[in-house]
């Protein structure tokens, strides 16, 4: 059988191309693929338990059983349906977005009568970082898969926490310094509950939303340490995984 592999980030860098095509004798597992990468891709071990696997646009197991036709993306540590890149990934409550984010615009539009309150993280780009001036950002996205745990996300605070209204857009592609990057806009009767879950969805995002951020300096540039996945859904050794 054949599945289809993508790489993101500074795995895409490390392999020299955006994605390839495996074949795997029948049945294979999820482990028995990423054993196969391991020979192919020098290098890529240094990354055992720091990335995470998926299949169709689900983080997957090492465990999971393939079947032709499979696209499985490899994904590095992230820092920060299917959509074109021409349009914006819409769904209920999230948006990725490749033109700048109206902020304020948002923000008026999720007040409402009956709130009290609207707790806004709007993360910016900054003029450094590593003791360098950064010149501009460049994001990427496993789109369809990115889209998708957006909107897990703003379902899953509005459904743990007592507020109101979830926004949450996400740019891609190039940013000069000062644009926002990802705008998070909780709506709520008290504020308590919107900074709580302002603050569960930016940290969650930051460590499950497969987006990517490459920094540029006059000097050349680097892509951001992302911070680790969460245990459950991090690729750990597939040795001594069996069919």
């Amino acid at each position: 059988m054949q599945v289809r592999v993508l790489y993101f980030g500074v795995l895409r860098d490390m392999a020299g191309r955006e994605q390839e095509s495996v074949e795997l004798s029948e049945p294979a597992r999820l482990a028995d693929l990423y054993s196969e990468l391991q020979q192919r891709l020098a290098g890529l071990e240094k990354f055992a338990g720091s990335i995470a696997l998926s299949i169709n646009y689900d983080y997957a197991s090492l465990d999971a059983l393939l079947h032709d036709g499979d696209e499985v993306a490899l994904l590095p540590p992230v820092s920060g349906g299917s959509q074109s890149q021409d349009a914006a990934a819409q769904q209920s409550h999230s948006r990725i977005v490749r033109e700048p984010i109206d902020s304020k615009r948002i923000v008026s539009e999720m007040k409402a009568a009956e709130d009290g309150a609207v707790v806004v993280f709007d993360g910016i780009v900054r003029n450094h970082s590593r003791g360098r001036r950064t010149l501009y950002l460049e994001y990427s996205a496993y789109e369809p898969m990115a889209a998708a745990e957006l909107e897990k996300l703003a379902q899953s605070a509005l459904a743990n926490h007592k507020v109101r209204d979830v926004r949450i857009e996400h740019r891609l592609g190039r940013l000069e310094i000062g644009e926002t990057s990802v705008l998070i806009v909780v709506s709520s009767a008290h504020r308590a509950e919107a900074f709580d879950a302002a603050r569960w969805i930016i940290d969650t995002l930051k460590k499950t939303v497969p987006i990517w951020k490459k920094e540029y300096f006059a000097d050349g540039a680097v892509w951001a340490d992302g911070e680790p996945f969460p245990p459950e859904i991090s690729a750990q050794s597939p040795q001594g995984t069996s069919k």
